[in-house]
């Protein structure tokens, strides 16, 4: 059965089939840099959409998880090889339908391909470990149980990332799945959830059903049939999440917001600091969860990090990312420019200096899409807005600090703890910077914004549940460990 329909609308994935919504309603995906380019039209669905989904889960589940490790694996590696080959496509898609530039698509879409891959393997890797009994007759180890069914909500900045590390370790250790992708970008996931159906997994071990966060997040959350929630998302929603799983009894994962700061101490590589605090703090737009937000620089250096980083900043090329030459889109919708000009209005007012950007762009170019200059502010002091609450968006906010010890303080003095980053050639600045940076994600002379597929990521504070997601340490939430004692 064909995903895309004549009228460009994209159906949910439920137990094998691609089907609308029970109300037939759909809504418009149109691209953030032209407003006039229809990407297409997804599914608003119900909580009778949901349940259908659930139970086609429910059902597949147990004789997924009675499958061997190495045959969910081989379904991975098949998907893997299908998107491969359809990674331009998707990649385009990706940047029609959320604004980032093509060639940041291309690596993210590439980077699901090799988490697919990565925990295809894990299906013939360890799951357990044998334990000395204190009967010398007896043999103890531990084995590990899937979930049962798992809920997957997901955010619109990677939309295929993103999903990928949730649902490929969710089913390569037995769970079944049900993604709620987020609307801006759901076109995008079901090209990806395109991928598993054509691997042939069997009917009900993935579904998809699209719709507004309140009635099919919340849905899953409350669904007594749903055993675990993996949500990445705001603050304010995770915790709702969180808080309602809980309820119920059932586990949850939340991986959410960040203020993330980068240390430039007075030793380090300024031209090094410059190109890796742009990186991560206006690429994609800045809107990572592990972007750049604040920019604490000791104050030797203050002056030189400033000119050469505003000089560079004036380079950035903004516009649609389809087009060559582009380094910079537009915000990913209307709502979230709205909400970075929101946050630069309110640094202006709160007494922040702006150096430059800060004003939306206009023009031929630039009319029909939501775009806006990088931004750069000084003169932030700890209390303001900028330098505690997430923006989501192209702004840096320089501090001044006096010495390293300043820095820490200022660096940790905000709710989020997700990344951090220090460029210094001193061995003792950075081992102070590992051991009291208050961040789940430690980056030295290197940009916050990243992290490698195989390594453990999550953050402290109101950045997460305190849980880890990707490598080995996913096994810890999709899987509970068993005790085995045989006499």
């Amino acid at each position: 059965m064909a995903l895309q329909t004549e009228k460009k609308s994209y159906l949910n994935y439920i137990n094998g089939n691609w089907v609308a919504s029970s109300t037939n309603e759909v809504v418009k995906n149109s691209n953030p840099a032209n407003i006039d380019d229809v990407v297409g039209f997804v599914q608003q669905s119900t909580k009778e959409d949901l349940n259908c989904a659930v139970s086609a889960a429910k059902n597949a589940q147990k004789s997924w998880g009675k499958l061997s490790g190495d045959s969910r694996g081989k379904y991975l590696y098949k998907v893997a090889d299908i998107l491969e080959s359809r990674l331009d496509e998707v990649a385009e898609t990706m940047t029609r339908e959320m604004g980032k530039t093509l060639p940041e698509a291309k690596g993210e879409t590439a980077r699901g391909i090799a988490i697919l891959r990565y925990y295809a393997g894990e299906g013939l890797r360890s799951v357990g470990d044998v334990i000395p009994s204190t009967d010398p007759s007896a043999l103890m180890f531990t084995t590990r149980a899937p979930l049962g069914v798992v809920g997957v909500i997901t955010p619109w900045n990677f939309p295929v990332a993103i999903p990928i590390w949730k649902i490929a370790p969710a089913l390569i250790y037995g769970n079944s799945v049900v993604i709620k992708p987020a609307t801006e970008t759901a076109i995008t996931c079901a090209k990806v959830l395109e991928c598993f159906a054509d691997a042939g997994l069997p009917a009900g071990v993935i579904n998809m059903v699209t719709g507004a966060g309140s009635i099919i997040g919340q849905g899953l959350a409350d669904h007594p049939d749903v055993n675990g929630i993996t949500f990445t998302g705001s603050s304010g929603v995770g915790k709702q999440i969180g808080q309602t799983v809980l309820a119920r009894g059932g586990k949850y994962q939340l991986e959410m917001g960040g203020k993330n700061p980068v240390i430039v101490a007075a030793d380090a590589d300024i031209d090094l600091a410059v190109e890796a605090t742009i990186s991560g703090g206006l690429r994609s737009t800045g809107q990572k969860c592990t972007a750049t937000s604040r920019v604490i620089v000791e104050e030797d250096v203050y002056d030189e990090f400033k000119e050469k980083l505003i000089e560079k900043v004036k380079e950035i090329k903004v516009g649609n990312g389809t087009q060559d030459g582009v380094w910079m889109g537009p915000s990913a919708s209307e709502s979230q420019l709205n909400t970075v000009l929101y946050y630069i209005q309110k640094g202006k007012e709160e007494g922040a200096a702006l150096l430059t950007g800060g004003n939306r762009l206009s023009g031929e170019e630039y009319d029909k899409g939501y775009f806006i200059e990088p931004t750069v502010f000084e003169n932030v002091t700890k209390d303001m807005t900028l330098a505690q609450e997430e923006i989501f968006g192209p702004v840096l906010a320089l501090m001044k600090a006096e010495s390293l010890e300043g820095a820490l303080e200022l660096a940790n003095d905000v709710p989020f703890g997700l990344s951090a980053s220090i460029f210094t050639t001193n061995i003792q600045k950075m081992l102070s910077f590992i051991n009291e940076m208050d961040a789940g994600l430690i980056r030295i002379n290197a940009e916050s914004a990243g992290v490698e597929l195989q390594a453990p990521f999550g953050g402290m504070k109101q950045s997460s549940s305190h849980s880890r997601e990707q490598g080995q340490a996913a096994k810890e939430f999709f899987t509970s460990i068993k005790t085995v004692f045989v006499k």
